[in-house]
């Protein structure tokens, strides 16, 4: 499998071989728990990061390995990131010391097919009270971060269970509106009402 890897002007494809996703996975569930503790990532400590901002730390684990010329770490890195987010295709790794600014980057599926409007959600969604499908929605939309000059959030497929990030937005206030609607339409998934 391959990761595109921005840093900078600079580009780069590390190419991670089949066997060692899996020959990895306990290096990987060691770096999950030491993030289970939280992590410092730029200013801000994050108790309990998200996939999303697992695979952002991995990609500034990467950075490192790259300024060190690690190749192993490298890989390891490249292929925590493609276990953990199946689908994505590339980082845009910030080096301003925000990891919270990594983009995440997906290839767009040409056909993709719309989803069936509850199919799969409904069922689920009759399961969840209230409160639980507000917890839920809580996990599967992501806070509001900036990437760069943009500001973003990341809402996870019910389907898939990949993570979709938004378009980029000009200010912090549209982003959040955006996400607090893309919260209520997922709560509604969840709990089975119609917008």
């Amino acid at each position: 499998m391959k990761l595109n890897v921005i840093v900078d002007e600079r580009a780069l494809t590390v190419d991670v071989p089949p066997h060692m996703l899996h020959e990895a996975e306990d290096f990987y569930r060691t770096m999950d728990r030491d993030m289970d503790r939280g992590w410092q990532m730029g200013p801000e400590f994050i108790e309990n990061p998200d996939k999303l901002q697992r695979c952002q730390i991995a990609a500034n684990k990467l950075l490192v390995s790259l300024s060190t010329a690690n190749e192993t770490m490298i890989t390891l890195m490249a292929g925590y990131i493609l276990k953990r987010l199946p689908g994505i295709t590339g980082v845009r790794i910030d080096t301003g010391g925000e990891m919270l600014h990594t983009e995440l980057l997906y290839e767009k599926p040409m056909n993709a097919a719309p989803a069936p409007a509850l199919s799969n959600t409904a069922s689920r969604a009759e399961k969840l009270g209230k409160l639980e499908a507000m917890e839920q929605a809580g996990k599967d939309v992501t806070k509001v971060y900036q990437v760069g000059k943009s500001w973003r959030f990341a809402v996870r497929d019910l389907k898939t269970g990949e993570w979709l990030e938004s378009g980029p937005m000009d200010t912090e206030q549209e982003a959040y509106e955006k996400r607090m609607r893309a919260y209520k339409r997922r709560l509604d998934e969840l709990t089975g009402q119609k917008s």
